[in-house]
């Protein structure tokens, strides 16, 4: 599954991914707790969170991580890395 994290809120993040034409969900959190975790961001009060694309495992280990420079490019690229 692929999905995308923003710190927005729901009605903004809907806006954002229809404008985008992105074919995949984008998760809420707004309180920062996963781009914490995920270390896209370095603290609570961070504005935005750095792009980072990661693939989790069925084990729930990261499988792999890279930084994100052109959206569209790289949503293309992942698709085809993931899919074959």
């Amino acid at each position: 599954m692929i999905l995308g994290v923003s710190f927005d809120a729901p009605e903004a993040n809907r806006k954002f991914r229809e404008a985008q034409g992105f074919p995949f969900p984008l998760l809420c959190d707004t309180t920062r707790a996963m781009g914490l975790a995920y270390g896209a961001c370095a603290s609570r009060k961070a504005w935005f969170p750095e792009r980072i694309s990661y693939v989790i495992g069925a084990d729930g280990r990261i499988e792999w991580a890279e930084k994100v420079g052109d959206i569209a490019a790289h949503v293309e690229q992942a698709t085809q890395r993931l899919c074959g």
